[in-house]
Formats: C-alpha cells, structure tokens, sequence
C-alpha cells in the first residue's frame, strides 16, 4: 500500500472529516466486527491525542487513543487501539504503538504507560517492552488484561 499518511492530532486539531471518519472506523471494528454494543463516544476523544494512519481517499487504516498521566490511569496510556480491516496484514499495528509509544516518551516524558489489552493481543503487546500484570476481566464479554511498561 503506498501512499500511507500518519497524522497525530489532539481533539481541537482535528477537522470534522477527520474526526467521521475516525468514529466510523471504531464502531466498524469495536460495534460490528467485534458484536459488542458499547458507548464508544466516552467522553475521553477531548483529553486525548489522536495517531492514526490513512490512505489517499482518507480511510482510516490503524488508530489509537494517547493520554497524558492521571486522565485514564495514573500513567499515561494508549487505547481503542485497531487496525482497519483494509489495514490488516500491513505492519501498520506495529508501526502504530512504536508511533504511540515514541509519542509519549517525546511529548509526556515518560515511558510508564498502562494499557487494556484484548487478551488475544499479549503476545503482540509484549514485543514492545508491556508486562501484563494480575488483572484479569471481562469487557463487552472480551477477556482483557491491563499491561505494563517501565
């Protein structure tokens, strides 16, 4: 795939084309993909930054969510992490949490950061330096660990 763009961009930058498309590519992969009902608009979208990568005509093919410390744990975190099904097969999720994880060290000085993982994803989220810690449960009926990375 050529002519990938990645763009990172807090609530206010963000154009409402953007910003459609985004919450289209999220209800596709967490509502429909993944059959599980749940509030996507949160509340979260203004506290957060925003990374994302984007082919030519605008479609969302990998994003996710970067907090600072002390909006969704006491460190600072990454979620609603996806790749698109166009994205799939790409590298892109990879290339998404190095992006997030650079981020966060540049911008927030820190590489503390805490995350939610699907548990299907541990193997993949611990090629990046997370530990999964105890805690273990159940959201929207997909088994989830928190993770850890120093």
């Amino acid at each position: 795939m050529s002519n990938i763009v990645w763009k990172i961009k807090s609530f206010e930058e963000l154009t409402t084309s953007e910003l459609y498309e985004i919450i289209k590519v999220r209800v596709d992969v967490f509502v429909v993909e993944q059959d599980t009902p749940y509030p996507d608009l949160d509340g979260y979208d203004q506290k957060a930054l925003h990374l994302w990568a984007e082919q030519e005509d605008n479609t969302v093919l990998a994003y996710c969510r970067i907090f600072d410390r002390g909006i969704k744990y006491e460190e600072t975190s990454i979620g609603r992490v996806l790749t698109s099904e166009k994205g799939r097969g790409k590298s892109l999720g990879k290339q998404l949490i190095q992006y997030a994880v650079e981020t966060i060290e540049n911008r927030f000085k820190t590489s503390e950061v805490r995350i939610s993982a699907q548990d299907y994803l541990l193997r993949f989220y611990s090629g990046f330096g997370f530990t999964a810690t105890e805690k273990k449960y159940l959201e929207d009926n997909i088994p989830h660990t928190e993770m850890f990375r120093k």
